[in-house]
């Protein structure tokens, strides 16, 4: 009989970890009671919802829970080492030797100022006791070429910003292992990354795992977390609630909160129905007394029947961008970025638009929006020539408020000097609204989408990221358009402030009977919302067609590869619809 193998050396050993801040919570503790271990070779995902502690947590790893933050603990060993009494030298010489750090948003992270190559010498150079000009080279392109990043020696000398965002995360990726740490933490290192570049930054998580680095993921994607995660701590309000094995915890979760996170993912069956009304309930069989956890979830609103009207219609628009540095003698040097794109949007209907980065997805939404002048083609909006040859901004001026935008990130979006009720009012500037009413329809439109009067005198900075989706949401709405598009508007939220946004949109269009554009890199949100898909490649569409039609029996190799790289169709709904999960529907 063989002698069990000994379990690999823990890098990470924290039992009952408290973080608090003196001003804030009212000096209550934002984390507490969390207990935590990650071993060589091992990847352990911390999920929950936004301020649930899951970062905080994972920075207390490497000392930058923050300002005043009080960390109390009674076993707290980083390396073998306690760390409570450490001190500023000690987390310097931890921090991209023994453990590396990956951000969410690489062109925020890497240093606008410095090239690639720079940035991940640095690293080298401090931690790596490589002096020399030429072997911390080396080590720059050994480390980019190890993360699947092309041509390293020319990548080496461009900057952040000349990358794509797959170059760049995988940039960062290489920039937090280039000295070889023992742990890497990634804190939500596949958030707005369409499903390819999400799948190949998580193999290059998957290599350094095979390679004995031990790796904290946060993520609020339980797709991701499936696909790679060997176990997995759910937090909530500053608590670990559940833990255990990925296959215990996403297909027999213990807590009502876990189950309501699985519950409120977008899938095939989740069509037509509430998504943050889900809940998990036992389904006992009389006769064998064994039971399984069903979905019930809650109808959407009745949508009326789609409309003979067409309220968007795009006809063979192209765009064409001349290459830099193309100069007179160059002019058919050029990028195309839309090639003969043609489709339509009626009255009360969805269309989903689906394609990775780079695909000519929100140059689309530029043309439709009128904030890019088509090379070739036009855009008829509500029967009127909107956009195309001898189009300007005043010829539109009239049909504005009738066309809307959401963005994916409405704190850059906002003006964040401006109050919500100062940025509803820009919505309503077509109404022409007196002093009184005007604040009256505020009021109304923050009611419409979930919030109150208390929110009017708040600024962007205050808000949660739902809450600020919501105030996007209600500026939006505010002129009654026709059709908005929404540009990735919930890639960054939280599976159930996600769910919450995704009804509060389709409870709208009901109401208001509006169309929707509706761009995503997520799959089974597109699958969830639209009526219709466009799927986009090199600036092309390369299949369409009802929502269920083209997820169901996909036509085109590129899509395809699509659904295979996305880990929630590859996983079978991140576990949730596995053996012991059936989904089922009230209504």
């Amino acid at each position: 009989m063989k002698k069990d193998l000994p379990l690999p050396r823990p890098l990470v050993d924290i039992r009952g970890l408290s973080i608090r801040f003196l001003h804030a919570n009212e000096g209550r503790p934002l984390v507490r009671g969390v207990d935590l271990t990650i071993r060589a070779g091992e990847c352990v995902a911390l999920v929950g919802e936004s301020g649930s502690g899951k970062s905080l947590t994972a920075r207390s790893l490497i000392g930058l829970a923050g300002q005043g933050a009080r960390i109390d603990a009674q076993r707290f060993e980083i390396d073998g080492r306690s760390a409570l009494g450490f001190g500023e030298r000690d987390w310097r010489a931890l921090r991209g030797a023994f453990a590396g750090l990956v951000m969410q948003d690489a062109l925020v992270s890497l240093d606008p100022l410095r090239t690639v190559g720079a940035e991940i010498g640095e690293a080298v150079g401090l931690h790596a006791k490589l002096r020399s000009r030429a072997g911390r080279a080396a080590r720059v392109r050994e480390v980019m070429s190890d993360v699947g990043i092309p041509e390293p020696g020319r990548r080496a000398d461009q900057y952040a910003h000349e990358l794509s965002g797959g170059l760049r995360q995988r940039a960062l990726i290489a920039s937090a292992i280039a000295a070889g740490p023992a742990l890497v933490i990634a804190d939500e290192p596949t958030t707005a990354l369409d499903v390819t570049v999400q799948a190949q930054i998580l193999a290059v998580l998957a290599a350094r795992l095979r390679e004995g680095v031990g790796v904290l993921l946060i993520s609020h994607d339980l797709a991701v977390v499936a696909d790679i995660a060997d176990r997995v701590l759910v937090m909530h309000e500053g608590e670990v609630v559940d833990s255990g094995t990925t296959e215990s915890v996403l297909n027999n979760p213990s807590h009502a909160y876990t189950r309501q996170l699985l519950a409120a993912q977008p899938s095939a069956l989740s069509r037509g129905h509430k998504l943050s009304s889900a809940r998990m309930v036992p389904d006992v069989d009389r006769l064998s007394g064994r039971g399984e956890l069903s979905i019930v979830r809650e109808p959407l609103p009745l949508r009326a029947t789609r409309s003979d009207q067409v309220v968007l219609q795009a006809a063979a628009i192209g765009k064409r961008y001349a290459k830099r540095g193309a100069g007179r003698a160059n002019r058919n040097d050029t990028f195309t970025a839309l090639d003969d794109v043609s489709f339509s949007v009626h009255r009360g209907e969805v269309v989903g638009i689906v394609g990775e980065s780079g695909s000519g997805k929100s140059t689309c939404a530029n043309v439709v929006l009128g904030l890019v002048t088509p090379s070739t083609g036009d855009v008829t909006f509500l029967g009127t020539h909107w956009n195309g040859a001898n189009v300007n901004e005043s010829s539109r001026r009239a049909l504005r408020p009738r066309l809307q935008y959401i963005p994916q990130d409405p704190l850059s979006s906002f003006d964040p000097r401006h109050t919500v009720q100062q940025l509803l009012q820009e919505g309503l500037f077509s109404t022409r609204l007196e002093k009184r009413a005007l604040l009256d329809r505020s009021v109304e439109l923050l009611e419409q989408v979930g919030l109150d009067a208390t929110y009017l005198g708040r600024r962007p900075a205050t808000l949660s990221g739902g809450q600020r989706q919501r105030v996007a949401i209600a500026r939006a709405i505010a002129p009654e358009p026709a059709l908005i598009v929404c540009d990735e508007p919930v890639s960054a939220l939280d599976v159930y402030v996600q769910a919450q946004v995704l009804d509060l949109l389709a409870a709208l269009q009901s109401r208001l009977d509006m169309s929707l554009l509706f761009i995503s890199h997520d799959l089974d949100v597109v699958r969830h919302v639209s009526d219709r898909v466009l799927v986009f490649s090199n600036g092309r569409v390369v299949e369409a067609g009802d929502a269920q039609g083209v997820f169901d029996s996909p036509e085109h190799a590129y899509t395809r590869e699509l659904m295979a790289a996305s880990p929630s169709l590859r996983r079978a709904r991140c576990a949730a619809a596995a053996a012991r999960v059936v989904e089922s529907a009230t209504g």
